[in-house]
């Protein structure tokens, strides 16, 4: 069974997940195993682990800054899939690799896929590849190599194509806070909270975890109570890179930021 499809299955009905996004090649470019390892030792459930792109449209400063100096590093797809082989007997949880189309598209789909199967990824976000492609193109090659492909919604999403989206994926699906950048926020307002509840009025069959913004306790608890889970991504980057890629020392900081009130 596919790692993800198995964290789920086996979820306890009170357990909330938590997921961590970092850059690979951010901040050092030997990085990545170690910050993987150090992940997974300490707690966290599954990671995205991001491909840096010169032209991440969906992210923030944060993340932007992230992909400039991993790209600045030398980082590449060819360079990460040798990072994650050789760690990969270790890896006992779900990794997502989260990246733009186009470096994929220059890998290429059926390489891309089989590399990633290879080395034990076992599902891929690419946030610009229309839902249409994803069908006809993308889909049939990643069952071919067991790989689920995570879409996201937003607030603005409508409820059609979000039932669609859940009729035709598999693992998960990626709920947006909002509608904006990645970044972190100090609170999610009522329109936010709205959006929340509505979607887990639809009753999805995939199960949700929320991402964008999370950064302390309120935010947090709001994407716990209102799904599987939560993503963090720049507030772990933020910290990993002050930290100056001592992962242990970023997740102490992060854990007790989430703590306060």
């Amino acid at each position: 069974m596919n790692k993800i499809n198995k964290l789920f299955a086996e979820r306890p009905q009170d357990k909330k997940f938590l997921s961590l996004y970092f850059c690979a090649g951010c901040p050092t470019l030997d990085s990545t195993g170690d910050v993987i390892l150090t992940l997974q030792r300490r707690g966290i459930d599954f990671i995205e682990v991001g491909i840096p792109f010169s032209d991440p449209l969906a992210d923030g400063p944060v993340i932007q800054s992230a992909a400039t100096t991993a790209l600045k590093n030398g980082m590449s797809l060819k360079t990460l899939f040798r990072q994650i082989q050789d760690i990969k007997d270790k890896v006992t949880i779900p990794l997502i690799l989260m990246g733009y189309l186009n470096p994929i598209l220059h890998y290429g789909i059926e390489s891309f896929c089989k590399s990633c199967a290879e080395v034990g990824i076992s599902g891929i976000i690419i946030p610009d590849l229309p839902f249409d492609d994803y069908l006809s193109q993308v889909k049939p090659i990643a069952d071919r190599y067991d790989l689920r492909v995570i879409m996201l919604i937003t607030p603005e999403t409508s409820e059609e194509r979000i039932r669609f989206i859940d009729d035709n994926t598999d693992g998960f699906i990626y709920m947006v806070s909002s509608a904006s950048t990645t970044g972190a926020q100090k609170s999610f307002d009522e329109t936010k909270q709205e959006y929340f509840r509505r979607i887990d009025n639809m009753h999805l069959r995939n199960p949700r975890m929320i991402g964008f913004g999370i950064s302390n306790h309120q935010t947090l608890k709001a994407a716990q109570d209102n799904a599987a889970g939560a993503i963090i991504g720049s507030k772990f980057v933020t910290l990993l890179n002050k930290a100056e890629g001592n992962a242990d020392k970023a997740l102490d900081q992060l854990f007790e930021d989430l703590s306060k009130n």
